[in-house]
């Protein structure tokens, strides 16, 4: 792990073994529709909460505990379906983004001070960091789209490949965060695989 990587509070954990049974690589798209709809209903509330907790960070400078889990939760939901969509891990998701319930897992910060004219600000600074975060998510897709025929002839998914796809991951949810209040630390590109 490289020295940026240990000091930024938002970290991708990857225990994947590469192997992916290619009867659900098949139809992964398929099975992921109930996550789809569920992801469009987490994702309104979590705009609502995250609208909230901007005005109480901005007030109080910390954001509030409940909302900071509830935030936590959504952030790392959308990772556990990010890798499961992106061909990253095998098995299907959990629907809670609970911590731990995955083999690609999001290690997320305690709610901190933040400086207040930092929040104010915010999406204004984050405008760098998600022109990549588009991008890399494009670059996910891509990996997916060759990575489901490679993952349907042999059975697994190529290290470097699954690399790629968890390093987009990984800043993809260090933008989430910044943008949605969990840490006041802009998303790194800089990473070395633990």
């Amino acid at each position: 792990m490289s020295l940026v990587e240990s000091l930024h509070p938002v970290r991708l954990v990857v225990n994947d073994d590469l192997r992916r049974s290619r009867l659900t690589v098949l139809v992964r798209v398929f099975l992921a529709i109930p996550h789809l709809i569920w992801f469009w209903v987490f994702s309104l509330a979590a705009f609502f909460v995250a609208l909230a907790n901007w005005f109480v960070t901005l007030i109080t400078g910390r954001p509030q505990a409940a909302m900071h889990d509830f935030l936590a939760r959504y952030a790392r939901y959308t990772t556990h379906l990010s890798a499961y969509l992106g061909l990253v891990a095998n098995p299907f998701p959990r629907f809670l983004g609970g911590p731990g319930s995955y083999p690609v897992d999001l290690e997320l910060p305690a709610p901190e001070r933040q400086e207040r004219w930092a929040i104010v600000f915010r999406l204004l600074l984050a405008v760098p960091g998600l022109v990549f975060a588009y991008v890399f998510g494009a670059v996910i897709v891509v990996v997916a789209l060759v990575g489901w025929f490679v993952a349907l002839a042999i059975g697994r998914m190529p290290k470097g490949m699954r690399d790629l796809s968890a390093y987009c991951l990984r800043y993809r949810a260090q933008a989430l965060a910044y943008v949605i209040l969990l840490t006041s630390r802009y998303p790194t590109l800089y990473a070395v695989p633990a």
